[in-house]
């Protein structure tokens, strides 16, 4: 059955191609474990959890989990400037599959 979906589906119309194409690259998962694990992260903080992530490509990986409804971005008017970042709801339902996927690891680690 599942043989006979992958070769009448065009991948690019199946909820696993939609599903990656939001958690793809290298930084989105873990921008994602992060905010699971910490809840609400500055930006700095979450810099330094990341350790080896440029300013820009911190910056364009939040703004794409943003767009796409996966985190929520707060902003306080305030000098300096705060501004914080947590998962959405959508964001949240998305734990439980990145969840299995640890636990998969741990159990499947060498």
């Amino acid at each position: 059955m599942i043989q006979n979906y992958i070769e009448n589906a065009n991948f690019e119309e199946t909820g696993f191609s939609y599903a990656l194409s939001l958690i793809s690259g290298k930084y989105k998962m873990i921008i994602l474990y992060c905010l699971m694990e910490f809840k609400v992260v500055r930006f700095n903080e979450m810099q330094r959890y990341l350790k080896k992530i440029s300013d820009k490509t911190l910056s364009q990986n939040l703004k794409e989990l943003e767009r796409d409804g996966l985190i929520r971005r707060i902003v306080y008017p305030q000098i300096p400037p705060k501004v914080e970042y947590s998962l959405s709801q959508k964001g949240l339902s998305l734990m439980a599959v990145l969840d299995q996927l640890c636990v998969w690891g741990e159990q499947n680690r060498e």
